[in-house]
């Protein structure tokens, strides 16, 4: 599948024909364990590709007062703003996460890197970096073992992924996940990279 093909439309059309493979229907338990872990309810976080942004309604409901949500298809803020009223709509964006311009504490990563073609993996290391503060951190869930040529999701290797953000964040750790949701058991890293 050529990058140009998993544009605004090809996402758009996967929702509008229910192919939401991604979506777990809630926040995973890998994050979950995360989000017990912070303490700052004010910090500024980003959850890209969002989806349904089952983690953002989480963190809204638990106290958390400035999550951003961004996402392509309007679809999917439609979908998270019917089931979360009360939800600020200026923390809705309907965008390219590369054309999002932002300063951020915290960004999420949950199924979003997966879905891009191998290809803009270093201009997502990049972007990432622009867009966290200077000590904040880039936390989440990379795929392993599945296939870089047949996708999305597409995964990678831990060496990959270290030669694609090594280069852009001071700290760097990933490991297997131990507490990943059945269906991706030994196929996830929980990551967490510091700006």
């Amino acid at each position: 599948m050529q990058a140009n093909k998993l544009d605004a439309e090809y996402w758009r059309k996967r929702w509008q024909n229910g192919e939401t493979g991604w979506d777990a229907g809630a926040p995973t338990t890998p994050l979950l364990a995360f989000f017990e872990t912070l303490v700052d309810k004010d910090q500024s976080i980003l959850i890209p590709g969002a989806g349904n942004a089952w983690e953002a309604e989480y963190l809204h409901a638990n106290g958390f007062t400035h999550v951003n949500v961004l996402d392509l298809a309007p679809e999917a803020l439609a979908s998270f703003s019917q089931r979360n009223p009360d939800f600020p709509p200026h923390h809705l964006h309907q965008q390219d996460f590369f054309e999002h311009e932002g300063s951020y504490d915290l960004i999420i990563e949950q199924t979003f890197f997966c879905a891009l073609q191998p290809a803009m993996r270093h201009a997502y290391a990049e972007k990432m970096h622009k867009l966290l503060r200077p000590g904040a951190r880039l936390v989440g869930l990379l795929f392993t073992v599945l296939s870089n040529t047949e996708g999305p999701p597409f995964g990678g290797t831990l060496d990959e992924y270290t030669s694609c953000f090594s280069p852009w964040f001071r700290s760097v750790t990933m490991l297997p996940c131990l507490n990943s949701i059945k269906p991706r058991e030994g196929r996830e890293l929980f990551v967490e990279l510091v700006r």
